[in-house]
């Protein structure tokens, strides 16, 4: 069978894409988004079923062992700055490309569908919210998406990378992408006139040297080459020229590749906050919002994607992580952690950015190209079923 071919007879596929990229939503508001992705799989004769806040599951095959293909479909709030005839209508954009993600999905399930009974076991589709929030799949998995799921796998685009279009990247086994937490540090002081600082306890004043002891933790607390991250993000505090400032608010992220340098970190963090902001006669507290554990890459189904990869698309354009820089896909964080702690999964990335354009993910000037659209939909399918032959 070649998947391949048969995905690229689907001309409606990038259709599908075009109408997510229009109706771009954020984190768990998508429902136009659950709408079109609903239809799609209707169209296919495939049923879709709602699971947790705003995700969708769909099981193709019956009995057997169970394997999961995974899909993110949230956007980001970035004003979209293209020309693009299918130009988000939102506010939001598709600037990391989980519009591809989905419309690729789509594509598996109905190259899966054509062929239900042709292999034993089943497919779990899983559509998923919140990525971006780093909070979609673990909604999911309270909710009992991976129920009778053995095993599963996810695709990422990439773009701003020296890599043709349309060539696959599958990572080494172990940790495949970093920890994400997302904090915030808020400090109390006490406001008063800005002619007598004496009477008052300068929030902002205190706020600016956590900012800058906490830029510096990383570098004098973490080995060289841990990649560990620490970013400050916002800074609010004051109203007026002539006020102190009473309060102030500081939101950053931090990254880490092992869970005890995450505790490590995430300790040493609120600690710095406190005792700085004290220095200074204020207060500080730390509050982690959402985050993920740092995914993990299982090294048999590194082989299987490697190896299903190479079938499908050749040596020129598959490429094993390990001789394209060490890890290189691995730099932001990806919530699909929560389902590699509770099976074998990979994570593999495909070059997509259109030719000629530079930019990287998260860029409001980032396009896509669709012709890779077949590309991912016939990897997914076709690791699928191959791990289904094993069993």
């Amino acid at each position: 069978m070649n998947w391949l071919e048969e995905a690229k007879e689907w001309k409606e596929q990038a259709e599908w894409r075009h109408r997510l990229h229009r109706c771009a939503e954020v984190g768990f508001e998508l429902t136009k988004t659950l709408e079109t992705v609903g239809q799609a799989l209707e169209g296919m004769g495939i049923r879709p079923e709602r699971c947790g806040k705003a995700g969708l599951t769909a099981t193709i095959g019956s009995g057997g062992p169970c394997f999961l293909l995974r899909a993110d479909m949230d956007a980001l709030p970035i004003t979209e700055q293209t020309d693009l005839p299918y130009v988000s209508e939102t506010g939001n954009m598709h600037a990391c490309g989980h519009d591809m993600h989905t419309a690729m999905l789509l594509g598996a399930a109905r190259l899966l569908k054509r062929h239900e009974g042709e292999w034993n076991g089943s497919v779990r589709l899983m559509f998923q919210p919140a990525e971006e929030t780093l909070s979609g799949a673990k909604d999911m998995i309270e909710n009992g998406v991976l129920e009778g799921v053995s095993a599963g796998m996810m695709l990422h685009v990439m773009a701003g990378v020296p890599l043709p279009c349309g060539t696959v990247v599958v990572p080494q086994g172990g940790i495949g992408a970093p920890s994400a937490d997302f904090f915030t540090v808020t400090v109390q002081g006490k406001s008063c006139h800005g002619s007598s600082p004496q009477n008052g306890i300068d929030a902002l004043a205190a706020a600016a040297k956590i900012v800058t002891a906490l830029n510096g933790l990383v570098a004098a607390e973490c080995p060289a080459g841990s990649g560990a991250v620490l970013s400050i993000g916002s800074f609010h505090a004051g109203e007026a020229a002539n006020v102190i400032a009473d309060r102030a608010e500081l939101k950053g992220s931090l990254r880490a590749f092992s869970d005890e340098q995450r505790a490590y970190i995430k300790t040493r963090l609120s600690a710095i906050s406190s005792l700085t902001a004290s220095a200074g006669r204020a207060t500080a507290s730390v509050t982690f919002d959402s985050g993920c554990p740092a995914l993990v890459n299982d090294p048999k189904m590194v082989a299987l994607a490697l190896q299903t990869a190479t079938d499908l698309l050749g040596k020129s354009r598959t490429v094993s992580a390990a001789d394209f820089g060490g890890n290189s896909i691995r730099g932001g964080s990806e919530d699909f952690a929560y389902v590699s702690r509770k099976i074998p999964t990979v994570m593999v990335a495909l070059s997509a950015a259109e030719k000629g354009n530079p930019h990287p993910l998260h860029h409001p000037e980032l396009v896509f190209d669709d012709a890779v659209l077949p590309i991912g939909s016939a990897l997914l399918a076709s690791t699928a079923t191959e791990w289904l032959k094993l069993k």
